[in-house]
């Protein structure tokens, strides 16, 4: 006589397995990188002082307003990061300039990533002589070191936020091209692009609904250093007085005002400087996290 198992007897002795996503691996993996985690506390901190930028000093009265009453003060209670030459409050200057430097970062990288990354794939997916004239045509701007080009662009443009984002975003289009090429070219001879090949699948469908998802993971790794690297590049146009126009509160600007007071008013050019460090840094340490997280060779 055999006896028979009901369904509540057999379920204990089945193994459960979770089946977890693909994305809450990546985040268990970029958690164990401890200094990844702090780039990203870093980084937001850093946004949601841009958010509420208004909330922390009134842009009008503390931020441009000139109160000569109030020049070179050291930091104390009042003004806890100082006060400039024309007795403007640092600390709501550098909060409000957050958003200028993320923004312009930002918004570059998306110019460069977009542009490049197209050209990038269409090189890399077609190959032969469309691959050729494309890559030989950016690597003449890729000859060209960026800020240089960037303050060439300037130049002809103007000073303003718009061609400022627009220049850090031209300058920055043969590297994504690059990156995003070699990525298509370890891609492209999967069997997924062939059998979306045999079912007829035009090739501009192929590149951005198959070839370039499965890119995601360099350049997604890139773009974040990138940002840094326009972060940079803002700073230090808006330093030589190509980038954003006084009085509106930008790193860079902020820095070359302060140079001429760095001895006896060291606080005019620390904070601004310790800023542009923090987001540089912080965005260095999550494009590290995710190289490692993306990896899947590092599971």
């Amino acid at each position: 006589m055999t006896m028979e198992r009901t369904d509540a007897e057999i379920k204990p002795l089945i193994p459960r397995r979770r089946r977890k996503s693909r994305g809450s691996a990546i985040w268990r993996r970029f958690r164990r990188n401890r200094l990844a985690v702090v780039g990203l506390a870093i980084i937001a901190t850093l946004v949601l002082a841009a958010v509420f930028a208004d909330v922390i000093g009134d842009y009008r009265t503390k931020a441009i307003k000139i109160n000569v009453r109030e020049r070179h003060i050291h930091p104390n209670l009042d003004h806890i990061f100082g006060t400039d030459e024309f007795g403007r409050d640092i600390f709501v200057r550098v909060v409000h300039g957050t958003r200028i430097s993320l923004f312009v970062g930002i918004i570059s990288v998306s110019i460069a990533l977009f542009f490049g990354g197209t050209l990038g794939a269409i090189a890399g997916y077609y190959g032969g002589r469309v691959d050729t004239v494309i890559m030989r045509l950016l690597d003449v701007l890729l000859a060209i070191p960026v800020i240089l080009l960037a303050i060439t662009i300037v130049a002809a443009l103007g000073t303003s936020i718009i061609n400022l984002m627009i220049a850090v975003g031209v300058a920055n289009i043969p590297g994504f091209a690059r990156v995003v090429r070699a990525a298509v070219l370890g891609v492209k001879s999967n069997e997924y692009i062939e059998a979306a090949r045999a079912i007829g699948s035009p090739n501009y469908k192929i590149i951005f609904n198959h070839v370039l998802p499965n890119c995601f993971a360099p350049i997604m790794v890139y773009a974040t250093l990138k940002v840094a690297t326009a972060i940079m590049a803002t700073a230090g146009l808006s330093f030589i007085g190509l980038g954003v126009k006084p009085p509106t509160p930008e790193w860079g600007s902020m820095l070359a005002a302060g140079r001429g007071f760095i001895r006896d008013h060291m606080h005019e050019v620390l904070f601004p400087g310790l800023a542009i460090m923090l987001s540089v840094l912080s965005l260095n340490m999550i494009g590290d996290g995710l190289r490692d997280a993306l990896d899947p060779r590092l599971k």
